[in-house]
């Protein structure tokens, strides 16, 4: 039990435990699509965009936890340096393709008869066809999210210590809103690119590239918004991690990350 009694070891066990649920639990809210507009009881958003009409945001639910996930890439990053990052970056992708294949084997399996109209929203609700259409989410779909979430984690670090290295321990809202704002520009198109333009190429429902850039703009403007309103948390959670460790060893590990830092 010596090892749990270390604090940076139990701090990096919480961060990797909420990063990783978080990156998961995205990956599956993100099948359900949202309006931005009624979800906040506006009016809908009418605009073109590179020649593209935008009749109101629609917006999956994974971007409702995205942000933490990035929050959370930051704080590692702060404290154990790019290899600590790149260790949760790729252990999250193998859960996330694990999880998906733990659920195309749960399609798989003939379901009770019991059990398929057996929901309390209606005798006429196939369970079954309810639980393909929610956990059966394409391969290229699921391609292009862990291509985007690997590529946005690794630009994420290399964004992150470049700018600590030029402000030192100061600002720290810049690195770490600044590292989210240029990962996310690569996150938000790569898993569009990938899933609807690549995939399909030749298809009836390929997307036009000006459609792919309308819809990944307006995705990427939500993820710069959210990330500037998560400055605050930012902020808390170090001064929270500081009061854990205490301000020698906290600096100590800072230091390490630095120094530790391969490109």
């Amino acid at each position: 039990m010596t090892l749990l009694n270390d604090k940076p070891t139990r701090l990096y066990i919480g961060l990797a435990a909420f990063f990783l649920t978080n990156a998961l639990v995205a990956e599956f809210m993100g099948v359900k699509i949202f309006s931005l507009e009624q979800t906040l009881g506006i009016r809908s958003l009418e605009f073109t965009l590179f020649g593209e009409q935008i009749n109101g945001i629609s917006l999956t639910c994974g971007v409702l936890l995205w942000p933490f996930v990035f929050v959370m890439t930051d704080i590692i990053n702060e404290y154990y340096g790019p290899k600590g990052v790149r260790f949760l970056s790729v252990m999250g992708a193998c859960m996330i393709g694990y999880a998906f294949v733990m659920l195309y084997a749960a399609m798989k399996v003939v379901p009770a008869n019991w059990w398929i109209f057996s929901s309390w929203y209606g005798d006429q609700l196939n369970m079954d066809n309810a639980y393909q259409s929610v956990f059966g989410q394409g391969l290229a779909i699921i391609a292009g999210s862990l291509t985007a979430f690997l590529i946005g984690q690794l630009l994420d670090v290399y964004v992150f210590h470049w700018l600590k290295e030029k402000t030192g321990e100061k600002h720290i809202w810049l690195r770490a809103t600044g590292s989210t704002i240029v990962s996310q520009l690569i996150d938000s198109f790569v898993v569009l690119f990938i899933a609807f333009y690549v995939a399909r190429i030749g298809q009836v429902n390929q997307w036009s590239l000006p459609l792919l850039f309308a819809v990944g703009l307006v995705n990427y403007i939500y993820k710069f918004l959210i990330a500037l309103l998560m400055t605050p948390v930012i902020y808390a959670v170090h001064g929270f991690i500081e009061n854990y460790l205490g301000a020698e060893q906290a600096a100590a590990m800072k230091k390490q990350a630095m120094n530790n830092n391969e490109r």
